[in-house]
């Protein structure tokens, strides 16, 4: 079982899990060029995309949704309310519960519901029976029920989309400030290593930061913050950015 990330950040998204002959794509906020660029990047084809997962309708994740569903005749899965929001044009559509487990392929997922300012968002955990790899982003907060979803993962892409004090120091509007920063926002470096202080790391083998602000962070606040609330030094935690995402990591 693998996952890469394709690129992370406010102006585009896209992820990839792999396992056995099953390959899906959650999110892409990029245009069909350059989603098909990057993929070729790391070795792979749009041709071998099993399924679009959409967590939310937000533009950086939707964007290039439908017109790359439409040219690989791509199923996309995603939550009633993201589908009304964006996906009315997607011939192949497939509705999911943000509470029940489904599967593609030889992969199990788990979507489970999360605080953000969009319509019936959420996030997944993939699984291959042995192995299992979340994604957690555009959450402003963690609740109970995401710390029991995620526990005991293998693999963790987490949010730290940004730095308070830089965000509080910055020129974005108070409006935009409160929406980054309030609950139904963005996680914060602080809140994703106070989440994962309180979390059984002991069978972690990958973390990965995700979503970083390209104002208000960066990848040095990221690794300090974690480093110094879990000592697990500075380099452990990768970076998946806007531009080069990261190339695809294996879970043992």
């Amino acid at each position: 079982m693998r996952f890469a990330c394709l690129g992370s950040g406010s102006r585009g998204n896209a992820t990839l899990v792999q396992t056995g002959s099953t390959t899906v794509l959650v999110d892409c906020g990029f245009s069909t060029l350059e989603i098909e660029r990057r993929l070729a990047r790391i070795g792979c084809s749009a041709d071998a995309i099993a399924a679009i997962l959409v967590t939310h309708e937000h533009s950086d994740h939707v964007a290039g949704v439908e017109r790359l569903a439409r040219k690989y005749g791509i199923a996309v899965w995603a939550t009633p309310g993201t589908a009304q929001q964006r996906l009315q044009g997607v011939s192949h559509l497939q509705p999911f519960s943000c509470h029940e487990p489904f599967a593609i392929g030889d992969l199990t997922i788990q979507p489970f519901p999360v605080p953000h300012d969009a319509q019936e968002p959420c996030q997944f955990v993939f699984g291959d029976g042995a192995r299992r790899v979340a994604l957690l982003t555009d959450t402003g907060s963690i609740t109970p029920h995401i710390e029991a979803t995620l526990s005991g993962v293998d693999a963790l892409m987490l949010e730290c989309n940004h730095d308070a004090q830089m965000l509080d120091r910055s020129r974005y509007s108070q409006a935009l400030k409160r929406r980054v920063g309030g609950a139904f926002g963005h996680l914060s470096n602080d809140q994703s290593a106070e989440f994962l202080a309180r979390m059984d790391l002991t069978g972690l083998q990958h973390l990965v930061a995700m979503h970083l602000s390209e104002q208000n962070n960066t990848v040095e606040r990221v690794r300090t913050t974690l480093d110094a609330m879990l000592g697990c030094g500075p380099d452990w935690p990768a970076v998946a950015d806007q531009e080069g995402g990261l190339d695809w990591r294996v879970l043992r």
